[in-house]
């Protein structure tokens, strides 16, 4: 396993003018059988060839929530990578990859909460099943055990930035 790859990916905070997260609760799950606490995360996916991080972190939002009205709050420091367990490498990408290392930014959402489709977003297959604004501390707990490590370093290199918008 450790001689494939990493997957290239972006995540994205999409952050309110009240400093709260949005997170979706997937379709599809990472772990079996999923438990209904693990089914939250962030927008995250991968970036096509020739594109750039930023380009495809606005692209992977506008496919999986129908957002665009957002303005560039951070970009993360570092690439961070996590692994896929064994039961997950087996049927992810055609076990191509061991895992995935992406690049995070934060962007401020500022449209209106009706501008956010998870059901169909932009005309693209819907990845979320539901969606709600989180607070930041409740990140970890929400994402399947093993990408908590990246999501603690996304919170490190975000939580300065993360507040409200008027504060």
């Amino acid at each position: 396993m450790t001689d494939l790859p990493y997957r290239r990916c972006v995540g994205i905070m999409l952050v309110n003018a009240d400093g709260r997260v949005f997170v979706g609760r997937r379709k599809g799950g990472d772990v079996e059988p999923r438990a209904r606490a693990y089914e939250w995360q962030m927008p995250q996916g991968g970036i096509d060839r020739g594109e750039e991080p930023l380009a495809a972190a606005k692209r992977e939002l506008y496919e999986e929530t129908g957002v665009s009205s957002v303005e560039l709050i951070a970009e993360s420091p570092a690439w961070y990578a996590y692994d896929f367990p064994p039961e997950v490498l087996a049927r992810t990408r055609s076990g191509r990859y061991r895992g995935q290392t992406q690049r995070w930014f934060a962007f401020r959402f500022t449209g209106p909460d009706a501008e956010i489709d998870v059901a169909s977003p932009g005309g693209h297959k819907a990845e979320f099943s539901d969606w709600r604004w989180a607070d930041i501390a409740e990140l970890p707990e929400l994402i399947v055990p093993f990408k908590r490590g990246v999501y603690d370093e996304v919170l490190k290199a975000f939580a300065p930035v993360v507040k409200a918008a008027d504060a």
